[in-house]
């Protein structure tokens, strides 16, 4: 029987896509993949994020300012990004990404460049009362106690301790499990411990792919049904359906 998923983190407007596009879409929604969501990281891909949703009915945006960027907010107009932010939430589903990436940045000036930024985002978020979507790599305590007023919150492609998972889920927030699910052991680990009425899934792509040398995109989302409908003792329609309606009850599509 078929069934319907949804991919709730692409960035499908990268250079890497520029060559076939159009097909790349296609080929997604031949495997079922109903809706992506493609994320924005700065200035010019969430520009380039709402373009591709205004051309594919499918596709749907989220705009963001990625922690690469604000750790650096020397190089980059953060306010103009935060504005940006702000004249678009009319034409987005969420925000994001955003959030705090410790993995990559270790000096504590960067963190804390990333941290006010963050503060920012996160008063976008909650008064526009949007989802917002994070990036939180080896940040993700912080991350979530920053969060801690926000309605909706969809921790993507979580990589964090079990501990943190729980206090995630707890408080009503969603865990977002990337194709790397696949065939790392640690995000089988998460994905087991995440119930499926608080788990959606992703690709990231160009990111991550679940096929040895290949770039990811969103038609490889089913690589990572039948490996969760394991772990859970379920079978890949209930995966898919459950994970679906919680994208589409997160982002309102």
């Amino acid at each position: 029987m078929t069934y319907h998923i949804i991919d709730s983190h692409c960035h499908l407007d990268f250079p890497k896509f520029n060559r076939d596009r159009e097909e790349i879409i296609q080929r997604a929604l031949n495997a079922n993949v109903e809706c992506m969501i493609n994320s924005g990281i700065d200035y010019r891909t969430n520009i380039s994020t709402l373009r591709l949703a205004d051309e594919f009915e499918n596709i749907y945006p989220t705009l963001g300012l990625s922690p690469m960027v604000a750790a650096r907010k020397d190089r980059y107009d953060i306010d103009a990004i935060l504005s940006q932010i702000e004249e678009n939430m009319d034409h987005a589903v969420g925000i994001g990404e955003a959030g705090l990436d410790y993995h990559h940045y270790t000096d504590s000036h960067l963190r804390q460049n990333q941290i006010d930024v963050f503060h920012r985002v996160v008063e976008i978020a909650e008064t526009a009362d949007i989802p917002l979507v994070v990036h939180a790599r080896k940040g993700e305590e912080d991350v979530l106690n920053i969060v801690e007023g926000l309605r909706c919150v969809v921790f993507h492609c979580y990589s964090g301790s079990l501990e943190t998972l729980d206090k995630i889920i707890s408080a009503g927030h969603y865990i977002s499990i990337p194709s790397l699910v696949c065939y790392s052991n640690h995000h089988r680990e998460i994905a087991w411990n995440t119930p499926l009425d608080r788990m959606v899934l992703e690709t990231d792509s160009p990111y991550l792919s679940p096929r040895k040398n290949k770039r990811n995109e969103p038609s490889h989302l089913v690589d990572s049904l039948p490996v969760i409908s394991q772990l859970h003792d379920t079978d890949e329609k209930r995966v898919a359906h459950k994970t679906a309606k919680n994208a589409k009850q997160i982002f309102g599509i």
